[in-house]
């Protein structure tokens, strides 16, 4: 039952995605463009995505285990570092070159945007050399 109700809100996010303009890089790109023609619809997207998200938040942190019966696992983290700051930076980067984040991405590559196959690519490539450089720290194993 959790696989379907994972299925579920998958679905419903990517048809949000696509509705809300965030899965079209030329929409994003027109939103991150703040000397030229700026788009602010992306703004409002991303501010109900912020209030809903504090919203459900709050409600999780008082439960202990979700309404399917499962461990709630909250975020330990509550400072910044180093590593932070410089994924945000990356991150920041390469949505500002490809328009595309990586749910967005996934969105786009179902829907036949050959932009969308080499952003995927090379994301699915950094997080195979992420996933090789942590388990050459020996970190892998230590993060919960």
């Amino acid at each position: 039952m959790p696989a379907f109700f994972a299925l579920l809100a998958g679905a419903v996010f990517g048809i949000g995605l696509i509705v809300s303009g965030m899965a079209d890089p030329a929409k994003v790109l027109g939103f991150l463009d703040l000397a030229g023609a700026w788009d602010p619809s992306l703004a409002f997207v991303m501010g109900g995505a912020i209030l809903v998200g504090a919203a459900a938040f709050t409600l999780a942190r008082k439960r202990t285990t979700s309404l399917l019966g499962l461990q709630m696992r909250m975020p330990a983290a509550n400072q910044l570092d180093r590593r932070l700051v410089g994924g945000s930076v990356l991150f920041g980067i390469g949505w500002g070159i490809a328009g595309f984040c990586p749910g967005p991405a996934l969105v786009a590559l179902g829907m036949g945007e050959h932009k969308a196959l080499v952003f995927v690519a090379a994301m699915l490539l950094g997080m195979g050399l992420f996933e090789f450089a942590e388990r050459r720290r020996g970190l892998v194993g230590m993060r919960a």
